[in-house]
This record gives structure tokens, C-alpha cells and sequence, in this order.
């Protein structure tokens, strides 16, 4: 396996709120991590870290060899963690009032794969030869779309297309969806939406099906989704089962 992550501030943003993290384990346990972070006064660079840091400093602290449930069990524990301090955060300073972050996280394990996602950052695998989406976007416009009241043409220009129904941050108590997912796939990659807005699934699907290292896959969606305008910060974790690490 090999892994490689980045993150850009994008063409229009001043400054990069999103945050990312890969991480393997002594039993050669994966976690996979990318948090996009909201709030003015550089609030939602300081959520996005809040979460990551939690989220790595757990990882290396006590899962190891854990057993499905067990790794389901520690993700929702670690996450209302994470909520708590990012609450505790803005109440100490209220000038972060209103901070958040959305939250994409997967767990591997020669036993299991598993995601989980709060908000709109997006998980998803590479299955002989197709990009299939995993996580479910926690928007208003996905809410819609599930009660029949928008079609998927309207969706994808909606105004309101951003609006999240739920963030680590901005909802207490939290619940994070999780996914457990076919051992049988080719490679995983976790975004913002700064990737999703920009390119269409078949576009990044055609990058990540093409003949070149891990490291090239992962700079040439973030160059494509700002020569498409880059009008939020990108970031991008992927593993690949396929390809052998250095």
C-alpha cells in the first residue's frame, strides 16, 4: 500500500481553512482524514486542526488491533470528543463564535474498512476500474433531494447547495455516519469540497484510473480543480492498495 495527502489554498480563499492527516500503525493500520473547517477570524483553520490533531493523537494512542465493532465504537467516541473541544474552544474565545468543521475519516485494517463523514467532505473507493461515492453529504440540498423535492439537475446549481445540515462544531449532541465498506477495492480517496465542486465524479475518476504514481494522481486533481476557478481550499488523501510504498 501507499498513501500520499495535500492540501492547496485554491485561487480565491486568502487562507486555507482544511486539514488532513494519514497515519499507519505498527499493525500497519490506516487512518485517512480530511477535515474542512468554517468560522471567520481564522476560526475555521483552528476547528479543522482541533479535529485532525484529536483524531491523530487517538489513532496513535490506543487503536490498534481493535475488532470492528470495537474501531466503530472508538470513531464515535473520539468524534463527540472532538465536538466537545471545539465547543469548549469557542466558548473560551468569542470571537470563534460559530467555528465548525465538516469531518471524512476511513479506518483500515486487514480485518475491516470503514468511513465515516460529518458534513460534505467526501470518502470514496475505486472499485475495478469505477469511482463509487461512499459518504453521504450532510446538506440541505441532499435533504431535499431525498424528500423528492429537487431533481439532480436542479441540485447541482442550487444556491443554497453549500448549506450544511450538520458539523462538528455546530451541532451537540453529534452522531457521525459511519460505512463499513467492501474489502475488495483498488484505493481510497477522501476530499473537500473543494475537489467535488470543481470536478465532476467521472473527472476524477479518469485521473485516479491513469498510469501514474500515487503522488502525480493526487497533484493533478488539485491542478484541475484550480484551473477549473479553485474557489475553496482542496485537499486530498489517497491511499492505494495496488501500489507498493517506498
Amino acid at each position: 500500500m501507499k498513501s500520499f495527502y495535500l492540501t492547496d489554498t485554491g485561487k480565491v480563499r486568502s487562507h486555507n481553512e482544511d486539514s488532513l492527516i494519514v497515519l499507519e500503525n505498527s499493525n500497519h493500520e490506516y487512518l485517512l482524514a480530511v477535515a474542512d473547517g468554517m468560522g471567520g477570524h481564522s476560526a475555521g483553520e483552528v476547528a479543522s486542526s482541533i479535529a485532525i490533531t484529536h483524531l491523530s493523537n487517538m489513532f496513535k494512542k490506543n487503536f490498534l488491533n481493535l475488532e470492528k465493532v470495537q474501531a466503530v465504537n472508538w470513531l464515535r467516541d473520539t468524534v463527540i470528543e472532538i465536538n466537545d473541544l471545539i465547543f469548549d474552544y469557542a466558548d473560551k474565545h468569542p470571537e470563534s463564535k460559530g467555528m465548525g468543521t465538516t469531518l471524512v475519516v476511513a479506518l483500515v485494517t486487514k480485518d475491516y474498512v470503514l468511513f465515516g463523514n460529518i458534513g460534505d467532505s467526501s470518502g470514496f473507493v475505486v472499485k475495478n476500474g469505477k469511482l463509487h461515492k461512499v459518504t453521504y453529504d450532510h446538506t440541505l440540498v441532499n435533504l431535499l433531494l431525498k424528500a423528492g423535492e429537487l431533481t439532480e439537475e436542479e441540485a447541482k446549481d442550487h444556491p443554497k447547495k453549500n448549506v450544511l445540515m450538520k458539523a462538528l462544531g455546530a451541532n451537540n449532541p453529534i452522531d457521525i455516519d459511519i460505512f463499513d465498506c467492501d474489502m475488495d477495492i483498488d484505493s481510497i480517496l477522501l476530499c473537500s469540497d473543494g475537489l467535488t465542486t470543481m470536478l465532476e465524479t467521472e473527472q476524477i475518476e479518469k485521473v485516479l484510473l491513469s498510469d501514474t504514481d500515487i503522488e502525480d494522481k493526487v497533484i493533478k486533481l488539485i491542478r484541475k480543480s484550480n484551473n477549473r476557478g479553485g474557489t475553496d481550499n482542496i485537499s486530498v488523501a489517497y491511499l492505494d492498495f495496488k501500489e507498493s510504498g517506498e
